[in-house]
């Protein structure tokens, strides 16, 4: 399976004081972080953002969230454009707020995938859509689904059809998501147990 990475980093980050994608974890930005992983699992990656500033200096590929959808919503509609524009059979998302992502996170996707649209990452019961693997004929599912007025990429994933895969929550839930300075204190103190 050919398979697209787009690290979702365009939203806002007020929570922790703005630019998220460029706070420093052990010396690197979130979004160095972000695009390590992403690259792993694929030569075909871009950046989605609202805006180019948003990148910092990284000289990664960058693509523009939908600016007609709200939040992460945007940022998969020009990573399914993105995809669809490479041939990929699926675009895999990643948050760029997520620093430890399992390393066999594309391979367990697209493994249990079968014919859903979906496979979405799980850990301890709990739903990751940020982190999901998307086939191309969630384009059309997502059109529909905006105009109901919704923005949730866990109600996307649902109205598509989806499948959750579960990892594990020890030593530390790979899918800690950095949104305030206490989470980016707490993965500071979980990257020296790493």
């Amino acid at each position: 399976m050919k398979i697209a990475v787009v690290v979702l980093a365009g939203g806002a980050g007020q929570r922790i004081g703005g630019a998220k994608p460029m706070r420093l974890l052990g010396g690197r930005t979130l979004l160095s972080r972000a695009l390590g992983h992403a690259r792993q699992w694929s030569d075909d990656v871009a950046v989605a953002v609202r805006c180019p500033s948003q990148l910092g200096d990284t000289d990664a590929r960058w693509i523009i969230d939908d600016e007609t959808i709200e939040g992460p919503l945007g940022g998969l509609r020009a990573g399914l454009e993105f995809a669809s524009g490479l041939g990929a059979d699926a675009t895999l998302t990643i948050a760029a707020d997520i620093p430890f992502l399992p390393t066999d996170l594309a391979r367990a996707l697209s493994g249990a995938i079968g014919h859903s649209n979906a496979a979405i990452a799980s850990s301890g019961g709990r739903l990751h859509p940020a982190c999901g693997l998307w086939r191309p004929a969630v384009s059309g599912v997502l059109q529909r689904y905006c105009e109901t007025g919704r923005r949730s990429l866990g109600g996307l994933a649902e109205a598509c059809g989806f499948v959750a895969v579960e990892w594990g929550t020890e030593p530390f839930d790979p899918f800690l998501n950095v949104n305030s300075p206490q989470d980016l204190e707490l993965a500071e103190r979980l990257l020296g147990r790493t």
